[in-house]
């Protein structure tokens, strides 16, 4: 195949879209084809490797603009694909599918781009030079983050990960919610705690309250007037939020006030920003923004005829702050019950002139059940109500939680079986991954202490003739597409399921194929080969639970 300058970081499979683009522009200059040369080139990884190594419907895509058939188009690509340096047979399939099938070397040089790579290996470059504020907590500092916070705190670190491994700019924003009767209720309930008073009837129950209480009065000994408790407890419950999100290795770039969007007169910019738009009204003395004529339900008030703001006047200065902060897309994580927040957030965005399909993106996040001994598990020790991140963390460990609550679609409701995280078998999905990645460090100690080299300067890609070994290339010449799409969707759940499939593969490999010698057998340069692909296979691993926010130990 041939290599461009950029062949050390590009895949396998980019290389070889970028060689059939210079065919088919060929193709045009010759005039046997009429048409645009596409802008990319799609290539897939067919189930039966019968099919050989890559298929693409290309000709499927040139037949409309050329006036011919597929399988006519396919046939006068067919010899100019074969010629292709490294490929070695191309078959047409169907309606005009073009399969083609590469040498075993060329395939296996991809190790020696992995190694090269080393932990850059799967980056790319889809999103450079785009600002994306992800806003992926928004809570009240009046507790302990409960289970709904802790899927977002593992999906949306995980997810700033990704985008920024496709080239992003990521500024990862945790929206206090600071404001409003809550923080007096909050205030209330510790104030009557540290008194001695029964704590109000709609006010914040639980240990934490009266632990709060404690901490308040013992660094403020004085206290006594309710603005000064809510103050001291929310910087004391902030600062547990806070530690408790370091230590689950989710760290934020921005801590956003909501009271600062109004001490700062950032709504009142908000509101005028929109009215110089066109679509602010006012009827029966209240102020309105007509979020109708893009979609939404209904028109949503700002300010209420007695001049006080609605939440929406903040979600809407938010909205602004963010884009006049230089952000090109803002991504929001909210909860389930959130639902009818994505049109009027995204009208919001086409009232202030932006595009709704690209300056803003909702995602909604599904409920998380928890299961211990065949029962759910609801109550918290310390906030009385809904199981905390804390409490998670106690039971089954960063690695495992961050790892499970990542692995599912976010739209999609999920269970957490406890008793399945605790245990070090094939059953546990973080186990399987976190094992691969150990295995085959052991298997490379192995090889060290024999003297089998996997370094670069002993690699012979010839060596990689065996259908495993072909079937393993593959799964890790995948890896910056997946990477790729999973910054597309907004999913890294697909980073997840991708390692379990590559850690499966690797098994395989390693059954079928022997790293290390037998007995007396001598040391060839098939093991160095074999060992080079194991250290390629450790190293995506490792990229991938890194994607993740999860440890890849070299012993379990």
């Amino acid at each position: 195949m041939s290599h461009s300058e950029n062949s050390s970081t590009a895949s396998l499979a980019d290389q070889l879209a970028l060689d059939i683009q210079v065919v088919i522009a060929a193709s045009f200059a010759r005039g046997e084809i009429s048409g645009e040369v596409p802008a990319v080139i799609t290539l897939e990884r067919p189930k039966n490797r019968d099919h050989g190594d890559y298929a693409t419907s290309i000709a499927l895509q040139l037949a409309k603009a050329a006036g011919k058939n597929p399988r006519e188009i396919a046939t006068i690509l067919q010899a100019a694909i074969a010629s292709i340096a490294g490929v070695v047979k191309v078959d047409i399939a169907g309606p005009g599918f073009i399969n083609i099938t590469l040498d075993r070397a060329s395939q296996a040089e991809l190790v020696r781009t992995i190694l090269t790579a080393g932990n850059h290996y799967g980056r790319g470059s889809a999103l450079q030079g785009v600002k994306i504020n992800l806003e992926f907590i928004s809570a009240n500092p009046t507790g302990p983050l409960h289970l709904g916070h802790t899927r977002w705190a593992a999906v949306g670190d995980a997810l700033g990960r990704v985008l920024s491994a496709a080239g992003a700019d990521v500024t990862r924003e945790f929206y206090i919610n600071d404001r409003g009767r809550q923080m007096d209720l909050f205030g209330q309930s510790v104030q009557a705690a540290a008194q001695g008073n029964p704590i109000p009837e709609d006010g914040y129950q639980g240990q934490y309250i009266a632990d709060l209480a404690k901490e308040v009065v013992a660094a403020n000994p004085g206290i006594t007037s309710l603005a000064d408790f809510r103050e001291a407890a929310y910087q004391v419950q902030l600062a547990q939020q806070q530690q408790v999100l370091e230590t689950f290795h989710t760290s934020f770039d921005v801590w956003f006030s909501e009271r600062s969007l109004h001490e700062s007169g950032a709504v009142e910019h908000g509101v005028d920003k929109l009215r110089s738009q066109g679509h602010v009204f006012e009827v029966d003395g209240a102020v309105w923004l007509r979020t109708t004529d893009f979609g939404d339900d209904k028109d949503r008030v700002i300010v209420k005829a007695d001049g006080e703001l609605t939440y929406f006047a903040s979600d809407t200065a938010y909205y602004i702050n963010k884009r006049e902060r230089g952000f090109d897309i803002c991504i929001y994580m909210l909860g389930a019950d959130h639902h009818g927040y994505i049109q009027r957030l995204k009208a919001t965005a086409a009232c202030a002139g932006d595009n709704p399909e690209y300056n803003i993106d909702v995602l909604i996040g599904q409920l998380v059940k928890i299961m211990e001994g065949g029962q759910e598990v609801k109550l918290s020790k310390r906030a009385g109500t809904i199981i905390t991140l804390e409490e998670l963390v106690e039971k089954v460990g960063v690695d495992a939680a961050r790892y499970t609550l990542i692995r599912y679609p976010v739209d999609t409701p999920m269970v957490m079986d406890i008793d399945v995280l605790r245990r070090n078998t094939n059953e546990n999905p973080v186990y399987y991954v976190q094992y691969a990645h150990a295995r085959i460090a052991g298997v490379l100690r192995n090889t060290a202490e024999l003297g089998i080299k996997s370094d670069l300067a002993s690699f012979d890609p010839a060596q990689l003739t065996h259908d495993r070994e072909n079937e393993l290339l593959g799964a890790l010449s995948d890896f910056p597409r997946i990477v790729a799409s999973a910054a597309e969707f907004r999913e890294p759940h697909r980073v997840a399921r991708y390692l379990e499939e590559l850690a499966g593969v690797y098994h395989g490999f390693y059954a079928d194929c022997r790293v290390l010698p037998l007995g007396d057998e001598a040391i060839a340069s098939i093991h160095s080969a074999r060992a080079a692909l194991c250290a390629a296979t450790m190293q995506v691993l490792a990229n991938g639970l890194d994607l993740l926010g999860v440890s890849a130990p070299e012993k379990m």
